[in-house]
């Protein structure tokens, strides 16, 4: 089973990149997080996107805020998937300059987006990008799938039985 990368701009971006390791810790796949800054720390960013299929990575997790170039500038690095998890931070616009930073990618950079602080749907989709050449992690993710269902059928009743008073 190949590895997940999670990066983030800063470690104030953990509280939202942390729900990408807990579905992947769920999941059972294996992550690396780290901080790598596309402003204060382009070389650092740049050696990590070019190393990162050396270093046994399938799939690259970034989140960003503010102007966002993390992912995008990842993804001029690297062959490998880059998902982008835009980030309401401190210096954004409402989160809207991050999310555009991200989704809108020039032709032959595509970089994969998901919502605002989405970054557990990142780690579903990092895992589901690997789970295409892994059985054992497809299984799982059917059992995931299914778990999502369940939970959703049991709200049903609990709202079709509700008695208001």
């Amino acid at each position: 089973m190949g590895k997940v990368a999670i990066i983030m701009g800063s470690s104030s971006d953990l509280p939202v990149m942390e729900e990408a390791m807990k579905v992947l810790k769920e999941l059972g796949v294996e992550y690396k997080a780290t901080v790598v800054s596309a402003h204060r720390t382009p070389d650092r960013l740049s050696e990590f996107a070019k190393r990162a299929v050396k270093d046994g990575f399938k799939v690259i997790v970034a989140g960003a805020g503010g102007a966002a170039h993390l992912p995008g500038m990842t993804a001029s690095y690297t062959p490998l998937p880059v998902i982008g998890v835009p980030i309401k931070s401190s210096n954004s616009i409402d989160g809207w300059d991050s999310v555009l930073s991200i989704l809108q990618m020039p032709s032959g950079v595509p970089v994969a987006t998901v919502a605002l602080d989405g970054a557990r749907n990142a780690g579903i989709l990092a895992a589901q990008i690997i789970a295409t050449s892994d059985s054992v992690l497809l299984d799982r993710i059917v059992s995931f799938k299914s778990a999502l269902k369940s939970k959703v059928e049991d709200s049903t009743s609990i709202v079709e039985n509700h008695k208001t008073k």
